[in-house]
């Protein structure tokens, strides 16, 4: 079989490239003299869609990349004692709030992994209107009184004019919050789209009362972050982290067929579920494609926490003593510089 002089050139052209390819590879892999252990804190057993950014780094092979070795540790709740505990000591990187900063922990937030709220407030058939719920049983899911679930709740009491007294607060694990809707033994609770998609899908009468991020535009929801202590010890670690997992969230938006089957396994949620979720969450830009953060949101939390409470009026932080946007900054840097995907671009 003969080759064309052009044949010939683009079968050299295709060697040299792949060398080069592979050349740029063994070069990294050389560079990474050790895998670095790193502990990342995810706030829900099984985690939901949402919260898949470090499996989906992980999975993809984005930590190695940054040559770290992760281990990823599952939390009951976001404002769980032990992950509040474990962020303090300086072991983890997890969803550091205004609310934690407010009341005296020394952290910062690093990175707004999903700086809008994915969840709708979902609630039994018969109830209609947020005046509906006074007497009704109420998730407190995932941290009890002053968790996640029972400020939802109480968002939507006041809308009506009732307080937290005016219903009945279930406490369980994050779990039970779906099989709880179906059962009849909630009549409200913070629902994941996903979990919304497979509560109607099984129950077709379950409503949602409201979505929370059209109720609630400015809400921070969720910001990777670690002790003051941490970053002081080892700054170039939580960058690359912060790199890898910026890098899964471009993923999320851009290589579906890559990121599905592994959110389907670690949610144990299946892939119909889990495709309805992404589309919600992409379309609406929950995950961050560059640093996730916007001053006027974090401030707008701050001022909320302390209208409702959550933190002391007289120790509110500032948008610096929350966000420290140097090692986002970096972090996107190191994922390739800033984009916009789907007219996303916090």
């Amino acid at each position: 079989m003969s080759i064309s002089r052009y044949g010939l050139k683009v079968l050299l052209a295709s060697g040299i490239a792949l060398g080069a390819a592979a050349g740029a590879a063994e070069a990294q892999q050389k560079q990474c003299s050790e895998m670095r252990p790193l502990k990342i804190g995810v706030a829900v057993v099984p985690p939901n869609v949402v919260h898949t950014t470090p499996y989906v780094a992980r999975d993809l092979g984005l930590f190695e990349k940054h040559c770290i070795a992760p281990e990823i540790i599952a939390f009951e709740g976001g404002a769980s004692a032990a992950l509040s505990a474990a962020l303090q000591q300086g072991q983890i990187i997890a969803n550091v709030t205004d609310i934690m900063v407010g009341n005296g922990m020394k952290a910062h937030q690093l990175w707004g992994f999903a700086p809008r709220l994915p969840q709708s407030y979902t609630v039994s058939a018969d109830v209609q209107t947020p005046a509906d719920l006074k007497g009704r049983r109420l998730s407190a899911a995932g941290g009890g009184v002053g968790g996640f679930n029972w400020r939802m709740g109480r968002t939507m009491l006041a809308d009506a004019g009732l307080t937290v007294d005016d219903a009945v607060w279930v406490s369980q694990g994050l779990a039970g919050r779906l099989p709880g809707l179906l059962t009849g033994q909630l009549d409200g609770v913070s629902l994941h789209p996903e979990d919304v998609y497979i509560a109607q899908k099984e129950k077709p009468d379950v409503r949602v009362l409201a979505v929370l991020a059209e109720k609630m535009p400015n809400y921070v929801f969720n910001m990777y972050g670690a002790a003051d202590s941490f970053v002081a010890r080892d700054r170039e670690l939580l960058i690359d982290a912060m790199a890898a997992m910026i890098e899964a969230n471009r993923a999320m938006y851009q290589e579906r067929e890559k990121v599905v089957p592994i959110i389907a396994k670690e949610t144990e949620k299946p892939e119909d579920a889990v495709n309805y979720a992404l589309d919600v969450l992409t379309q609406n830009c929950v995950w961050a494609v560059n640093t996730g953060f916007d001053r006027a949101r974090t401030e707008w939390s701050a001022n909320f926490g302390v209208e409702i409470g959550d933190i002391p009026a007289e120790s509110k932080p500032s948008y610096e003593q929350i966000v420290d946007e140097s090692v986002a900054k970096e972090a996107v840097e190191r994922a390739g510089g800033e984009t916009e995907i789907n007219g996303c671009k916090l």
